[in-house]
């Protein structure tokens, strides 16, 4: 698009890489830069750049810290006989801020995805077992997503974890807080009905 020169043109490229940017979200990023303080822009700039050397994975569950134990893994005051598989580090970030969890993590780093060519020798599953068997694991919750490929991740490792003896639980899945059930679509319902619990 003419009218702009080209490091800021340079700049919506790069931006619109990331996911859920695009072309007018870039615009928009790249003015504000504009109009920040050059503190403010040099700040950013080294916190990029500390992203990649000072970020590692834990050696204990794969979540994101900034040394080889992440910050979940070194508090005392978790409950380290409750273990939550979960796919991504960022499932992580969701589950910590309810403030409800109070047990350890382990991270996968993906999902079992025949079609992407992700098998389960690509995921973290034999720290997992290791950790099961090593930390005395009373309870094992499955918090991977709901797709294809969260539910196959689901089931390869119920079936994984289920003869070791620790109680396997799924988080529920089903209908939003504050949403009506009429709005809800049925594979939605059937889930809420499925993760019924007793009151």
């Amino acid at each position: 698009m003419a009218g702009y020169p080209a490091v800021i043109e340079n700049l919506f490229e790069r931006l619109i890489k990331f996911p859920g940017i695009g072309r007018r979200s870039a615009e928009r990023i790249v003015f504000y830069l504009l109009e920040a303080s050059q503190e403010e822009i040099n700040l950013l700039s080294q916190d990029i750049l500390k992203l990649k050397s000072h970020i590692h994975f834990c050696r204990i569950c794969n979540n994101l810290g900034e040394s080889d134990i992440c910050s979940i893994c070194r508090d005392t005051t978790r409950q380290r006989d409750v273990l939550c598989i979960v796919e991504t580090p960022k499932d992580v970030g969701v589950i910590e801020r309810t403030g409800g969890f109070k047990g350890v993590y382990h991270v996968l780093l993906g999902a079992i995805a025949p079609l992407e060519g992700k098998a389960p020798s690509d995921l973290k599953i034999n720290g997992l077992i290791k950790r099961i068997k090593d930390d005395n694991i009373k309870e094992v919750i499955i918090a991977t997503d709901s797709d294809t490929e969260g539910e196959t991740t689901a089931l390869y490792l119920t079936k994984l974890i289920k003869p070791s003896g620790v109680k396997v639980s799924r988080i529920g899945f089903g209908i939003p807080v504050g949403s009506n059930i009429e709005y809800s679509d049925s594979l939605t319902l059937a889930r809420a009905l499925e993760s019924r619990r007793e009151i």
